[in-house]
């Protein structure tokens, strides 16, 4: 996740107790932190987000969206889970969170993991004939194609390839 004010890898994410039901949330990296604590707003009516703007000189704040300011306050329809409570958990309440926060989490997963789908994994020992039938059905399939576009050159050499995977694999 990136700063809100900087734009560097967001390092501390502060959740602001504005009232008895609102809060907000602040992510900022290590520099504009130190900043936002050594000065935090003095007026009560001005939020954190609206003053965390000029603590690092960037000037006036930007407009938030009503739908941003407020996205601690989402929840699911089926489970009741709020964003915040996610936030704080780390843990979503049921499989509709997924489709509830999707905005939300896409842009946090994609800071933490790099992608939004999962891939799997393979063992790093992963047997020489359990990664060799894999080739040879990944073979098969490249024959199939090759020779539905009669490519009978290329077949001809993934013929070639299969028996000879096929032959280390008996031995």
């Amino acid at each position: 996740m990136k700063c809100q004010n900087c734009f560097k890898a967001a390092t501390l994410h502060i959740t602001e107790v504005l009232g008895e039901q609102s809060f907000e949330e602040l992510h900022l990296c290590e520099e504009c932190a130190q900043k936002y604590l050594r000065e935090p707003p003095v007026e009560p009516g001005i939020s954190a987000r609206d003053s965390s703007a000029d603590l690092v000189g960037i000037g006036e704040a930007e407009e938030i969206p009503e739908e941003t300011a407020d996205i601690s306050q989402q929840k699911c329809d089926i489970c009741g889970m709020k964003f915040v409570e996610f936030r704080n958990s780390g843990r979503l309440g049921c499989p509709h969170d997924y489709k509830a926060f999707q905005a939300e989490l896409i842009p946090l997963l994609e800071s933490i993991h790099g992608h939004t789908r999962h891939s799997g994994k393979t063992p790093r020992r992963l047997p020489r004939k359990k990664a060799t039938q894999q080739e040879v059905s990944r073979l098969r399939r490249d024959l199939l194609q090759a020779v539905n576009k009669e490519d009978y050159e290329t077949a001809g050499r993934i013929r070639d390839q299969i028996r000879r995977l096929e032959e280390l694999s008996t031995q």
